[in-house]
Parts: structure tokens; C-alpha cells; sequence
């Protein structure tokens, strides 16, 4: 065994990392093993797909190169927010009709997927009702009332606009005209959840090892997924590494590109939480470049935002976000920042995520874009049924166009940073 197999690694310096409590450490995979199924990645894809296939009596055996939620399933904003990154309407202009009904029917089912998780299993991660989508202009406040109309149109029915006086009645803020808000939406503490899955997916007979690291996937009648201590033989092999895959299968890096966020965790507000977001909803503004943020159970405000094309840490995440943080809410300045950290999600060009087969029984999930909590606890739920020999739904998403960012992977960060500049100058002017 070499001594990297077992040097410890630790989580992002996150305040999520701060408060999750004692955090079980897995031993590295240790020579041969066999399994039904083996999962590469232990973040909410791997193990959302990992307990739907215990709960059903298979044997899975899920290889994680870091920590249990280490990548962005333990360090994003913690907000359950539906669909996709890009919404029905859009996908209905591109893929047309058929297309659109089959994924609007799954649009709203990665947050009951969830709901469902900490209820069965007693999952405590602070969950809490509750999404404001706030409009800093009249034509998104006009985007948001059709947004309400599309969402209707699938079923959601839990929506309700507010006027400029009730959204500041919800969150103290005077930036904004209105809002949509979301009452199944909500938010919840990342790692917890990622933790507690990994739990349920134990007590069901599932294994997982940390801190191996998968170096190679052999094809074949019963695929070989191999680390630096051991292998995995399978029958089916899922790969769900996402924005930490790296090279593992250069065919997935060729159609996406890791991307990084930014947050930063306020000192304790006390009784002052009253005065920033006062009906304790999450919230994200309506820009390109949003803004997203919450108050945690501790009663600190979460505040994130920005992208980093090409995941390149930011020398100071606070000197970048505060300023953001300081519109929004005037009133904290001098506030205390306690933690700050960044993370990595798969962008796509499309912005749709990205699910199919290396081989016909090697599949894969990534590319969220940014919106990857309740998908991923979709796409585990189809995975499943994809493994048990039902394909409609996961065929669904696997039908769309995986596409190339012009000019490959050398031109992709600037071209991306030159597009979000763009995008980022018209939300300024409020075009």
C-alpha cells in the first residue's frame, strides 16, 4: 500500500465542515472486491444512486478519491431549487414538444426525492420550507409572473408572487421589485445531507471507500474499476465523478468544464437575523451572475455568487463577495466573516446536464450547471431504474445533445468568461 492511499484528506474549510459533526472516515479500498454495481464518485449522484439501487437488494460498492461529499454535494448554497439550468421553455424551444412533456414531468421530483431521503432515514440537516427568486428589475419581476405560468403549467402549484412590499417584508433588502416565491423550495446543510445518505446507504448493506482514487475503468462483460490498492469487479459501473472527474474518461472532459463558486458565512446575527431575511427563505436574484444566499441554523447569513471559468481559486473569496453581500443588506456592514471557501460544478455549453453510456453497462451523469441539487437526486432515481431494466425515463436526458465548446478545451474558459462578461455587463444595465 503507498503512502498516499492512506494520507488523510481533509474537507473545504467550510462552515458546512465546521458544523457537521463527527465525520465518519471510510478505509481505502483494500485488493479484490465484487459487487452488482460500482459507483465511481460519493457525492449526491453516486450516493443518490447508490441507495436507490440498495433499497431494491442490490450489492454496491461506491469508490470515492477524496471524503464523503468533499466536492461540491458538501460545499454548495444548500438551496433545493427545481427544474434545470435551463427552464422548460427553453428546452422547448430547442428539443421541441415530446421532449419538453418528458422532463417537465421529472422537473420537480429531485426535491420530493430529498424530502423523501430525510424523512425515511431521519436525516438531520437542517432542512427548512422556503425559495424567494427576487427581481432587481420591472422585466424580470415580467420574467418571473411567466416563470410562475410555465411552472403551472406543469403542475407546480406552489408558487406565489409578491409585490415590492412583501418580498422586502421577506427579506430586508431594498434591491428588489418583487419576487417568486417557491414555498416546496427550501434549504438545507449540504454536508449533513451528503452524510446522512452515506449512512442510509450503509445501514442497507452499501459499502463505500474513501480515499481511492479510480484509476482506470476496463470494459468488458463484467467491467473492472481499479485503484491504487485494489479493484472492483461489476456488473454495471457508474460514473459520477462530475467537476472532480479530471481525466479518468477523456470523452466526458471534452463536452464540459469545471467552473468555480464562491461563499463566505457571516459571524452568528442573533436576534439581528430578523433584520436580513426575516421569513428565513433562501433567496437568488435574477441575474446571469446571481447572487444566492440564506441564513444557516446558527443564524449566520450564507452568502455566495460569482463563477471562476476553469476553476481557479480566488486569491480572497471575501474581498469578492462582500461588496455583493454589502448591497444587499447595507445594514451588516462591519459584520464579522467567520468562513469562506469555493468549490467546483460542470458547466455544459447547454447548459443541460449530461447522462448516457460509455459502454452498455458503463453509464454516466454530470453537468448540472450549477443546478445540480435536486438533479442529481433525480438522475440517482433513473440510474436505478436504468439498471433494473427500466430506460424511458433516463433515455429522457440521454437524448440530449452532449455539444463541444468552441474551440475545445484550450479556448473554452475565455470564450465562457467572455460570454458571462457579457451576460454580466446587460444585468448591470438592467437589460
Amino acid at each position: 500500500m503507498t503512502p498516499a492511499a492512506v494520507e488523510p484528506i481533509a474537507h473545504a474549510p467550510s462552515y458546512y465542515a465546521a458544523t457537521a459533526g463527527a465525520i465518519p472516515e471510510r478505509p481505502p479500498l483494500q485488493g479484490h472486491a465484487d459487487a452488482d454495481v460500482c459507483i465511481v464518485g460519493a457525492g449526491y449522484t453516486g450516493l443518490s444512486t447508490a441507495l436507490h439501487l440498495a433499497e431494491a437488494g442490490l450489492r454496491v460498492v461506491v469508490l470515492e478519491a477524496a471524503r464523503v461529499g468533499w466536492g461540491a454535494s458538501g460545499r454548495n448554497g444548500g438551496q433545493i431549487v427545481h427544474s434545470y439550468s435551463r427552464d422548460l421553455d427553453v428546452i422547448e424551444q430547442r428539443h421541441g414538444a415530446a421532449q419538453v412533456q418528458a422532463l417537465g414531468a421529472m422537473a420537480f421530483e429531485g426535491g420530493a426525492i430529498i424530502r423523501e431521503r430525510v424523512a425515511r432515514y431521519g436525516i438531520d440537516c437542517d432542512l427548512k420550507d422556503g425559495l424567494l427568486f427576487a427581481a432587481l428589475t420591472g422585466k424580470q419581476l415580467k420574467q418571473l409572473e411567466a416563470h410562475k405560468t410555465l411552472w403551472e403549467r406543469y403542475g407546480h402549484q406552489q408558487l406565489e408572487l409578491l409585490d415590492a412590499a412583501a418580498t422586502r417584508a421577506a427579506v430586508a433588502s431594498g434591491r428588489y421589485q418583487g419576487a417568486l416565491l417557491d414555498r416546496s423550495g427550501g434549504h438545507f446543510h449540504p454536508l449533513k445531507l451528503a452524510l446522512g445518505e452515506a449512512a442510509a446507504l450503509e445501514s442497507l448493506g452499501g459499502v463505500i471507500h474513501e480515499r481511492s482514487k479510480v484509476t482506470a475503468i476496463e470494459r468488458g462483460a463484467k467491467p473492472t474499476v481499479r485503484t491504487a490498492t485494489g479493484d472492483v469487479s461489476a456488473s454495471y459501473v457508474v460514473v459520477a465523478g462530475n467537476a472532480y472527474l479530471g481525466d479518468l474518461e477523456p470523452r466526458l472532459a471534452a463536452t464540459s468544464m469545471p467552473c468555480g463558486t464562491q461563499i463566505i458565512a457571516t459571524e452568528p446575527l442573533g436576534e439581528r437575523w430578523k433584520e436580513v431575511i426575516p421569513a428565513d427563505f433562501c433567496v437568488e436574484d435574477c441575474n446571469f451572475l446571481l447572487d444566492y444566499f440564506r441564513l444557516s441554523a446558527d443564524r449566520r447569513l450564507l452568502f455566495g455568487g460569482g463563477v471562476v471559468y476553469g476553476a481557479r481559486d480566488l486569491s480572497d473569496i471575501t474581498a469578492s463577495l462582500l461588496p455583493s453581500l454589502l448591497r444587499v443588506f447595507p445594514q451588516l456592514a462591519g459584520v464579522r466573516i467567520d468562513y469562506a471557501w469555493t468549490g467546483n460544478f460542470l458547466l455544459t455549453l447547454s447548459r443541460l446536464p449530461q447522462v448516457g453510456r460509455l459502454d452498455h453497462n458503463i453509464f454516466y451523469s454530470q453537468g448540472c450547471s450549477g443546478h445540480g441539487v435536486t438533479f442529481t437526486h433525480l438522475i440517482g432515481r433513473l440510474l436505478g431504474e436504468l439498471i433494473q431494466g427500466q430506460a424511458e425515463r433516463f433515455s429522457a436526458f440521454e437524448q440530449l445533445p452532449h455539444l463541444p465548446f468552441p474551440g475545445g478545451r484550450l479556448l473554452r474558459v475565455p470564450m465562457a468568461a467572455m460570454g458571462a462578461w457579457y451576460y454580466g455587463l446587460r444585468d448591470r444595465l438592467g437589460f
